[in-house]
This record gives C-alpha cells, sequence and structure tokens, in this order.
C-alpha cells in the first residue's frame, strides 16, 4: 500500500467488518522537511484502499466514510498496551477467540509482546 512505504511506518493493524484499527509513526516528508499529516496519511490509506476494494468486488463508489476517529498516543503511553488492546478487538466482539486466528489482523515484529500475532 502506497501510504504505508512511503508516509508511516506501520505498527500493528486490524481490520474489523465496520472499522478499522492502526497504530503507526508519521514519517517525514523530506521535501518539505515536516511530518506526514494525519489528513495526508488517511487520504492516501482510504483511497488507495477503496481502490482496491472496489477493483476487486467490481464495483465503483465510495467504500469509507469521511470522516476518521483518530488518536494521537503520545510517548508516556505504553503502545506495547495500546498494540494488545486492539489486536484483541476480534475476540471482544465476538469474531476470534484469540488473536492468532483472526487473519485480518497484523503486527510488526518489532514488538516483542506481541510478535506471536504477526502475519
Amino acid at each position: 500500500m502506497r501510504a504505508h512505504q512511503w508516509t508511516i511506518d506501520l505498527n500493528a493493524l486490524v481490520v474489523m467488518p465496520d472499522h478499522v484499527h492502526m497504530v503507526f509513526v508519521p514519517k517525514i516528508d523530506l521535501q518539505k522537511l515536516e511530518v506526514f499529516s494525519l489528513a495526508q496519511i488517511t487520504k492516501a490509506i482510504k483511497g488507495t484502499s477503496a481502490h482496491l476494494i472496489n477493483r476487486k468486488l467490481g464495483r465503483v463508489g465510495r467504500v469509507w466514510q469521511e470522516e476518521s476517529f483518530d488518536r494521537v498516543l503520545r510517548l508516556s503511553e505504553k503502545l506495547d498496551e495500546k498494540i494488545a488492546y486492539i489486536l484483541d478487538n476480534p475476540v471482544r466482539k465476538g469474531l476470534a477467540q484469540s488473536p492468532q486466528e483472526y487473519c485480518w489482523l497484523w503486527v510488526a515484529p518489532v514488538w516483542p509482546s506481541c510478535a506471536r500475532l504477526g502475519r
């Protein structure tokens, strides 16, 4: 996905039936010497994924809602706890017995406490 390759370092991702959880660190736009904005990142993710989803389903039109519910995590917050929380979302919603058996989940191997879930 273009957004992952150019604008973010992706740490964890869970795709639910009606929403997506992502934990990522924005990269620096070297042309502008500033961090990629959340608006740029979400636009790239939504645009690319909507195109792929529509192509796969043989349809056209809007896939994602315009708004998103974002939360900036501070350095003082424990990212491994936040990642574990979102990875457990399919279990809390009754979609899987454990995070490991949910196929729409990914975590970067740099998170040792969650690495066993990586796909």
